[in-house]
């Protein structure tokens, strides 16, 4: 893999890469938020190139292991309980005991925290890699310089240039997440659960973004491109959020002319992906599960405002961004300051006609084939 356009070369720092011999036992510090981990698959990939006989453990948090445990390259998912048993000072030395006593060889540290590497020195870990970020430098064994170029590529490439540093070999960029066959009969059931029609191709709709309001498309336009879609395909559109995602996606149920399949706030991270595995087009804001959708090779229309495309882009040769380039974009502010432009600019007609080529590039088979490994 050729470095990202407009990099400067990354070093170690003391000029080592991690060695290639005696690393038995990798910890990986992951990532904390869906989209992010989905954007470290392929460094974790690459990581899996290097040491193929290692056992390769990460610590993440509770709310995105279910997405860590679908990465064929993980053989152990070790969850940090920051609000219960690792909570404060006391329970990060807890954890950091935790981790001594399976005595990892390396931790490779992903997350950009200082925490993170006092957690892993604390733990008597050996050999600490990871990026020189938040002033933990002199904590890491295996210090990877973090320039400001390489702050403005992908994080696919951020973190890929990371495991290059660390001496892992190029792999490719795609991120791709592959539920077993256990998702398939999760799906049937939460069919049954929700009403949800099997043979009726499904649109995914998600309205919502943690981040804030300038992340979030307009709830009528959704609506219009859901009605559209669901009257042209026959098909039925499913609601998608978290529990705080129930007031953007009770305002696509008001603007539209169909009824809509609404599970926000109804669903864990296992059985969303579950039914974003068997969607038609899955359309949303830039949002963890339009990563989700993307590495899991669902056609996915995205949708960015105040983001940065060219950093946070789904993955997935299916995926398609609409954006619109405006003076202030993007700004990555929660809130416009301005006149929203850059989300006023995307209409309704050109998102269900994007869905649509999505949907017509798409053969009927693999457009109603659940995604999942044998």
């Amino acid at each position: 893999m050729d470095a990202p356009a407009n990099s400067q070369p990354l070093s170690v720092r003391g000029n080592r890469k991690l060695p290639e011999n005696g690393i038995e036992r990798l910890l990986i510090r992951g990532t904390n938020w869906i989209g992010d981990v989905v954007m470290t698959l392929p460094a974790l990939a690459a990581i899996r190139a290097r040491w193929p006989q290692a056992r390769i453990s990460v610590l993440a948090k509770p709310w995105v292991a279910d997405v860590y445990r679908l990465s064929p390259d993980i053989d152990e998912v070790i969850v940090f309980e920051e609000s219960g048993r690792h909570a404060k000072a006391r329970g990060k030395i807890r954890l950091a005991g935790e981790l001594r006593q399976k005595r990892f060889d390396c931790a490779i540290l992903l997350q950009n925290a200082i925490e993170a590497a006092i957690i892993a020195t604390l733990a008597g870990i050996p050999r600490r890699a990871g990026y020189n970020s938040d002033g933990r430098g002199l904590l890491l064994t295996h210090s990877v310089r973090r320039t400001e170029a390489i702050r403005r590529v992908h994080q696919i490439d951020y973190y890929l240039e990371m495991a290059r540093a660390l001496g892992c070999p190029p792999v490719t960029r795609e991120a791709l997440l592959q539920p077993g066959g256990e998702y398939g009969a999760l799906a049937e059931a939460l069919f049954s659960r929700f009403g949800i029609a099997a043979n009726i191709p499904m649109i995914g709709v998600s309205p919502g973004a943690a981040y804030g309001p300038a992340k979030r498309w307009f709830p009528e336009r959704f609506a219009a491109v859901a009605d559209a879609l669901i009257e042209e395909y026959h098909a039925q559109a499913i609601v998608f959020g978290s529990g705080g995602d129930r007031p953007s996606a009770a305002e696509v149920q008001k603007n539209s002319r169909h009824r809509l399949i609404d599970i926000s706030g109804k669903t864990n991270l296992r059985e969303a992906i579950a039914l974003i595995s068997r969607c038609s087009v899955f359309i949303s804001n830039d949002s963890g599960l339009m990563h989700v959708s993307g590495a899991l090779g669902v056609p996915t229309v995205a949708i960015f405002g105040s983001t940065n495309p060219t950093t946070t882009s789904p993955a997935g040769q299916k995926s398609v961004v609409i954006h619109h380039d405006v003076a202030c974009s993007p700004c990555l502010k929660p809130v416009c300051p301005t006149d929203f432009q850059c989300m006023k600019l995307i209409t309704a007609a050109e998102v269900a006609e994007t869905a649509r080529r999505l949907l017509q590039e798409a053969s009927a088979p693999e457009v109603d084939a659940p995604r999942f490994r044998p």
